[in-house]
This record gives C-alpha cells, structure tokens and sequence, in this order.
C-alpha cells in the first residue's frame, strides 16, 4: 500500500500551493494522507486543488483502491455522539445478541444517519459498532469439487442474476406500455435458486453447493457501554466553519422528532454521551461569570473614587453600551460569541471605561474648581473634554495598535487568539467614540457644580503617596537604583517560570486511550476494554464510559482493533470526592488502569487528543520524530529515545508507537508451478480474495436500504495456514490443484503501521505531562539524549506536537512585541515631539514586566502564549498611564507657566486619581478571571495573572519612577521642603 497508493499521491499533491505540511499513515488496506494548508489557503480552493491531483494520479493507481477526500469537516467537528439504546433481552443467548446488534446498526445506518445528515451544516454521521448486515453465499469446497465447479463460476452467476432489465416502450393501440423485466434478489430463497450450471440435464442450484445466510461482514470496530455490552455508536461531524450550538440544537430537534415520530421500534432510544453544547456552556458560564463580576468591581472603583453618584453613571453607562455596540459590529464582521472573543471582552473590561474615567473625572474636577465657575456649563464640559481629548486618543489608539501584532498569529494560536484580539480592538475603538461623544454629552445634560473635596479613599490616598513621591524626588538615585535592582530580580526569575504552548483546557469529560498488541483480536480487545471501563467506573466522578474501539467502515479514523479511545462523562466538580482538579482526577485513573493487565494508557480529552492529532498526527502533547528509511533502525533508536524519556519527572503516558506485532499469513507464489499447471497470478488472487476474503458479488435491496451480497468459505475452510493451503484452484487440464503446491504458505510478523511526513518514513515516540513544564522537560531530554543517543547516520530529529507550536509561536512573538514597542516609541515621538520624553514614557513598559513575570512565578503559571499575549496587553495600559502624566505635565508647564518641580508634583496630583482608577478598573476586571476556576478558565488565567501583577507594579513605578526620571530629564530643580500644612491645591 506504501509503494502502491501513498507514495504516488505524496508525489502528486506535494506540489500544491501554500502546502505546509504532508503526512500519511499506511496500514493494510489503508492509506489516510493529511495535508496541511497555511492559513491564507481558501479551504475549498484546496480541497478543488487536492481533488484534481487525485483524478490525475487515479490511472497509476492499483484497480482496487478507491481514493477519496474526508468530508469537509475538522479535527474538531465531533460535536455530538450518541449510542442507539434497544430494550435488554439478558437471557438472550450470543445469537440473539447479534442478531440485535445487526438491527440496530442496520436501523442506525438506514433510519438515523440519513435523517441526522440533514440538519444544517451536519457534513457527515460516522457508525461505529454493532455488525454491518451482509446476505453471504458460503460455497462448500467439496462440493464445488463434486459438481467440477470454480469459485469463480459461483461468483459469476450470482453477480450476473440479480439485474432488472428494460424493454423500453412498446405502444398498442391507443395506450403506451412500459416493458421490463424483474430480476432482482429480494430474499434468500432466490438467491438459492440460482443456477451455476447444467448437469445432465439436471440444473445446479446455489443452494446445491453453499449455504445462504444472513450473516455480518468483518468488524473493524465496535463500541462498549459501562463495560456492560456492545452498543452501536453515532458520531456527527460538523461542517467547516459550522456554528456548534446551532448544530447540537438541531440534532436534538431532530433526534426528538425521531423518537414523536415513531421511526424506531418500540422502547428504542438514542442516548448522547458526548455532547458539545455541554462543554460551550459551561465554558461561556464561566466567561459570563466573570465578566458579571469584573462589571461589578469596575462600577464600585467607580463611585468610591469619583464620589460623585451621577459621574459615576456616566462611565458605567459608556461600560453597558460598549459591549453591546461591540456585539453588533461583531455580527456584522461575521465574529462569533465564543470562549476566546467574550474572554477578550472580559479582558477589556477595565481597558473600556478608562478613556470614559479620564473625561468625566476632568469634567468633574473641571465643574467642582470655582476658578471656573464664570464659564457657561457648555463651555466648561468642551474645554475640559478638549484638554484630555488628544492624550486620550492617542492612547487608546496606542492599545489597539499594541493588539495588531496578535492578527500576524499563525496556526492553532491564530485561530485561538485573534478572535480575542479583534473583539478587544472593536471594544475599544467603541469605547473610545463614546468617551469623546456620549461621555460629554451626558456630562452637559446630568452634572452640576460639586463641592471642591475630594473622595475619602482619594484623601487616603494622596495622605499616603504624596509625602512618598517628595521623598523620591528629593532622592533620584536611590529610586532609581532600586527600580535597576527589582528589574534585574524581575528578569532573573524569568528562566525559572517553564514554558509552554496553551494551558490545557478542562472540557469536563476525560478520555481514557488504551494500546494493546497490534496482534490481539478485536474480541479479545472488547474484552480488555470492557475491564478498563469496570476500572475507570469506580472513581464517582465518572458517570458514564462508552469506548470506541478501533475504526468505522469508512476509515477517516485510522484506529485498529487493538487501540481504543472511551468518553468518560464526568459529574460537575462540585459533586467530585476522590480529586479536586482534572488533573489530579487523571493521575488517580492512571494508578487504577495499570492495574489492568496486556494493555497501556494514555489519558487524554475528546477535544484535547484531537488537538494533539491535528498538531503532530499524534494522539498526545508532545512527540520526537525520528525520520529514517529503515523499520528495524526507527524501532531501536525511538526505544533508546523512550528508556530516557522514561526517567525524566513530568513525562506520562509515554508510547513508542508499534510499527512491527502484526501477524501475517503470506503466500509467496512460485512462478515456476504455476506455470506447470498453466495457472496466472490473477487466478491465485482471485481465490484468494474471493474465497478468504468474501468478495462483493452484487448488492440485495430491501426498498431503499442496500445490503452486499458476498461469496466467500465457510469459515472452517479458510481458519488456518492448512485450510488455506487446501483451497484448490482449477488448473488448464481441469485438475484442481492445492494453493500450498502452488507456492509457500507461511506465518511472520511484519509491520502494523507506516508513518511518513514531507514523503519521509518516521517514527513517533509521544508523551503527555504531568506536574512540570514541556519546554524543561524537552530541554532536559534534548541535553540527555545528545548525550547518550548515538543517531544512525542519514537519520535525523524533530520535536513536535505542543512544543512544536510553543517554539514557532514564541519566536514569533520575541519578533513582533519589539517592532510593537518600536511602533509606539515613534508614535510618542510624534505625539510629544521629543525623543526623550518618548523614551520617557516607554520606560513604563520594564516596570510593567516586573510585576507580570512576579506574578508568574509566585501563581506557578508558566510562560505561554497567553501570557504572552497579557503582556502586550499589559503595555498598552502602562503606555497609557503614562501618555496621561507626561501630557499634563507639560501642559502645566506652558500653560502655567510651571516649573518642571511644580509641574511634576501638580500634575502627580491632580493625575493621582485618574491613573489609579484607570489601572485598578483594569485589574479588578481581570481579578474575577484570574480566580476562577471554571471550565475554559485554564486558557484565560496566565494572561489575567500577567496583567494583574504588571499594573500593580507599573502603576506604582508610574507614580513614583517617571516623575523622578521626568524631574532628572527636563531639568533639575532642588526640591523644596513640604508645607507645613498641605492639601491638594491647584
């Protein structure tokens, strides 16, 4: 199949455009080729593009093979799995039991699979499980003997009785006939009334030489309940680009109208047991959850420091119509309602009120200042509204411009992340209209003239700080010397925070994958499976198991009967009593199944595993690739590999995959006798095919459904190297010869499995982590194996899987957040037109990093590709912070008149309230992420923990550093002793 079927299609396609990654696994039968696309590739120009290559390379390809493209679903387009559910019949004997699992696959793949794939956006149903129904002519060899008959004459007869002809039109007198003749099967006993041929005058019936039945064909998979019995099992694939919600909700419409409509038999059921609505609701609750409480924190920072009721209203009413003009932008442009875009809003949450809180907290102050008060209202609320406007917007124009390097996101952290990106932009271009439009507007209509005081908290306050930042001013070089220490401590930490791609997300069901021997039957498979369920079913966290084991009929999942992968639908978390965490929950099911004799495990997710498939062709974190030519050289050097992976802490669930165990029963055909009894190739394969293999005859229909007719042995005539080698072959005299005297029938192993990538053999060793970071532990195994691995020559390495990804993603981003700060650096270059006062406000983002990678370091959060992205949020808040200081500064130097001494200490001042509430809206909008605990709060949690510390930390040196190197660069002013008595004065 390799040399026949993978390499001429690998040669065909491989020079299609945008290509990026070509991968095929071979197995007897099979061929399943993976190509991968970059993302400026239109998915269905591809799949026209891969298509036309196919039609070209069809003619070079064996007569037999059928190539065929995979729906045009995703890795992650089972959405909704389900079991058919019949009444128990426990005293049934075996016979019984597949005569009900033939019904129900039959009722599966003929009533439910057609009425599912018509729900919109449904591309497919696989059916696993259960017996395929098949009408079977089992000749009797003897008696083909008996009569002078071949297996080919049988098969030639019943192929050519089952047709229906026509007459075409025959019109007498005033009427039009249609004319045709009936020959269809339509049930067993016209298939025994067959004629082979004539003896004597006396016909020869199929009847007379095999038995006809209805039998199953051969399973190449099944699925197992609660370790209990078999079941027949749905699984529905999504469209690409499909809605899940939608889907789900039509596939439950329908599946009720199945049951309303009666089109089961009585007491059946069709039971879900993986269910995507399940896993987006709860996700989308936690996001909702948090973002009702970040709402909350936001709304009580705002009336505790503007302690004003109505100025206070003003900008929660900027933070209620934000979003939902946010909502409507997204609808337009096509974006989605999911876990990523409603955490980006969640994230934004702080960043959309923080142009609104510098407005109306300038229109407030602006109102309250009876230096003022000789103005009109109108005219008070415009030039207040002009005097923070530029500063404003350029700030808020700074942040989107911080998001836009997320959009050059490729791969799995582009389709992750820039649905959050675009949602935090469109969220603050909108906040940013209203604060300059609505904002003033409501504060011309709502606000009157206060009192000059400040709020309690906003005394408290400045009692505290401003003593502190005379204190630093009047000590510039131990300020700054400290700042030099806690960033070189900062940076210090950073080598010991561990790296990795994505936390992995708690879906809230655990899927266990178990390998057996490549050599085990899929009985004896069911068997161990129906152990592991029994095992898995004792933790009370799992209320139901339903295995898949081994592959469906059309082969899109190349499992074999010896591996398997089971839903374990788990309890809500709240319920749980034997762990506390999904991981925790993992590591206790992996203790009990080793416990469970002639198997390994791997314990995974559904979405998880497909992930890790999608990302490496593997079911599991992380892989080492060994590219090589030889079986025999992948399969000893990737056991050397594992015997070190094995030993190195935080390596689970490690699997070096079986290329060899598969055992084989090879005829090696002797030309030489053949030849004597003027025997072909062709006939040999024939009998071979037809006789052990049950070749399709032709196909018997019952109203619509269509069921093959195969011709094949009695199994006791085919079920051993001697059996086999006793079917007989009609040579050109007539004689019947034995396929052992045609040449060596014999019994060896070989291999189960090819793998190749970029038209290379591989072999994968895989791994999953358990309690420490990939990037230390590949660090760890890379410096061992260079160290104890010697490498065939012409062979080489590649680490894939979750580290592949972390590796292109952090090389991508230690290129975009440089030219992001070289970007804002010449953007405040032409805002303030002075570099160093630019240079100035830049400074914000180190003090900005000390308190993210502390934060790290304290949570045990590791260095990932949200966090990453939190600390190009992170920059935008602290650039803002200090576009807002420096602005007025300078303003109170030319407009005033100030020195750089007092303009410093006024600005910080009067600046103190809008600067904290602009970094505590922000944090306090992250907290209630940062401390969930949720499902889907595993993604979201390092890049709140990120922002959360980075603001403590950069707002505190904004207040305290800039001043003081903004004091040392403009110009330098000995620092006067406070007043005796001082206030907040103007």
């Amino acid at each position: 199949v390799e040399r026949l079927v993978t390499f001429p299609i690998e040669q065909q396609v491989t020079g299609v455009p945008h290509l990026t990654e070509l991968r095929s696994l071979t197995k007897v039968g099979l061929s399943l080729i993976t190509i991968v696309f970059d993302d400026q590739m239109d998915v269905n120009l591809a799949r026209q593009l891969v298509l036309e290559r196919l039609l070209e390379v069809r003619q070079h390809l064996p007569p037999e093979s059928e190539p065929t493209m995979a729906p045009n679903s995703t890795g992650l387009g089972e959405v909704y799995q389900y079991y058919v559910q019949a009444p128990s019949h426990t005293a049934r004997d075996a016979a019984d039991k597949e005569s009900d699992l033939i019904e129900q696959r039959t009722a599966q793949d003929w009533i439910i699979r057609p009425l599912l794939k018509g729900v919109p956006e449904v591309i497919d149903v696989n059916s696993l499980g259960g017996y395929v129904k098949q009408y079977q002519v089992l000749v009797d060899p003897e008696l083909l003997r008996k009569y002078d008959l071949s297996l080919k004459d049988v098969f030639a007869s019943v192929a050519s009785n089952n047709v229906n002809a026509s007459g075409n039109v025959l019109e007498m007198r005033a009427e039009k006939y249609i004319v045709r003749a009936v020959g269809l099967i339509q049930k067993l006993s016209d298939i025994e009334n067959i004629v082979v041929k004539e003896a004597g005058g006396t016909p020869v019936h199929i009847s007379d030489i095999a038995g006809v039945q209805i039998g199953h064909a051969i399973r190449h998979g099944a699925a197992v309940l609660n370790g209990e019995r078999e079941v027949v099992a749905g699984i529905v694939l999504m469209l690409r680009g499909g809605n899940a919600r939608n889907v789900v909700e039509g596939l439950k419409h329908k599946i009720a109208e199945i049951q309303d409509k009666g089109l089961l038999p009585q007491g059946w059921r069709i039971v879900p047991f993986y269910d995507r609505i399940e896993l987006i609701s709860a996700a989308l609750a936690t996001v909702y959850k948090a973002l009702g409480e970040g709402i909350l924190l936001v709304v009580i920072v705002l009336f505790v420091f503007l302690g004003d009721t109505r100025s206070a209203l003003i900008v929660t009413a900027t933070l209620i119509v934000t979003p939902l003009v946010t909502f409507f932008v997204m609808d337009r442009l096509g974006l989605t309602a999911n876990l990523m875009s409603l955490g980006g809003l969640s994230i934004a949450i702080g960043m959309m009120v923080d142009a609104s809180v510098v407005v109306v907290e300038n229109i407030h102050r602006h109102l309250s200042d009876p230096r003022h008060q000789g103005l009109t209202k109108q005219a008070l609320v415009l030039n207040a509204a002009q005097e923070v406007a530029r500063p404003v917007v350029f700030g808020i124009i700074i942040i989107i411009i911080v998001f836009m390097p997320i959009l050059s996101f490729q791969g799995m952290e582009g389709k992750m992340f820039k649905p959050m990106a675009y949602t935090i932009m469109i969220a603050l271009l909108v906040s940013l209209i209203l604060s300059i439009t609505l904002s003033p507007v409501l504060c011309a209509l709502t606000l009157r003239a206060g009192h000059d005081t400040d709020p309690l908290v906003l005394r408290w306050a400045k009692r505290a700080y401003l003593p502190m930042l005379r204190w630093a001013l009047g000590h510039r070089s131990v300020v700054l010397t400290a700042t030099g220490l806690m960033l070189t401590g900062s940076l210090g930490l950073f080598p010991f925070l561990g790296g990795e791609f994505v936390p992995i997300l708690n879906e809230g069901t655990m899927s266990p994958i178990t390998i057996r021997l490549p050599s085990i039957s899929l009985e004896e498979s069911i068997k161990i499976e129906r152990e592991v369920e029994r095992a898995v079913l004792e933790f009370p966290e799992v209320q139901m198991v339903v295995s898949k084991i081994g592959r469906t009929e059309l082969g899109n999942d190349p499992q074999e009967p010896n591996e398997s992968d089971a839903v374990a639908v788990l309890r809500p978390i709240s319920e749980w009593t034997t762990a506390s965490t999904m991981e925790e929950l993992k590591e206790r099911v992996r203790e009990r199944l080793k416990l469970v004799p002639g198997a390994n495990f791997l314990i995974s997710q559904p979405i998880q595993q497909r992930v890790d498939e999608l990302i490496s062709g593997v079911r599991a974190e992380a892989t080492v690739k060994i590219f090589g030519a030889d079986l025999d050289a992948l399969r000893q050097t990737g056991e050397e590999i594992a015997g070190i992976l094995g030993t190195i802490r935080g390596v689970k669930d490690l699997k070096v995959e079986q290329l060899f165990g598969q055992p084989y029963i090879t005829m090696d055909i002797d030309r030489g006798k053949i030849a004597r009894h003027g025997i072909n190739v062709s006939d040999v394969r024939e009998v071979v095919a037809t006789a052990i293999g049950g070749e399709v005859a032709t196909r018997v229909y019952e109203e619509n459904r269509r069921f093959h007719l195969v011709v094949r042995f009695p199994e006791e005539d085919r079920n051993s190297i001697e059996t086999i080698g006793d079917i007989r072959l009609t040579a050109g005299s007539g004689a019947f010869i034995p396929l052992s005297d045609l040449g060596t029938i014999r019994m060896h192993e070989g291999p189960g499995r090819i793998n190749r990538e970029h038209l290379q053999r591989y072999l994968p060793v895989s791994f999953n982590t358990h309690g420490r970071d990939i990037k230390s532990i590949v660090a760890e195994a890379q410096e061992r194996m260079a160290r104890e691995i010697r490498i065939p020559e012409g062979y080489h390495i590649v680490w894939g899987g979750s580290f592949e990804n972390m590796q292109r993603a952090m090389a991508l981003i230690w290129i975009i957040v440089p030219l992001t700060i070289v970007v804002i650096f010449l953007l405040l270059i032409s805002s303030f037109s002075s570099i160093k006062q630019a240079a100035l406000i830049i400074c914000n983002l180190p003090f900005a990093l000390i308190g993210g990678i502390v934060a790290l370091w304290v949570t045990g959060e590791y260095l990932s590709v949200p966090a990453s992205v939190g600390f190009i949020n992170l920059f935008g808040v602290a650039v803002l912070n200090g576009i807002v200081l420096v602005s007025y500064m300078n303003a109170l130097r030319q407009q005033s008149g100030m020195d750089v001494q007092q303009a410093v200490l006024s600005s910080c001042e009067l600046r103190l309230r809008p600067v904290l509430m602009t970094a505590l809206v922000a944090l306090l909008g992250l907290v209630p992420i940062a401390l969930s605990q949720g499902i889907g709060s595993e993604v979201q949690r390092p890049l709140a923990v990120v922002v959360i510390g980075g603001l403590v930390s950069s707002t505190f040196l904004t207040l305290i550093v800039l001043p003081v190197l903004y004091q040392w660069i403009e110009g330098r002013t000995v620092v006067p002793k406070p007043p005796a008595s001082t206030t907040h004065g103007h």
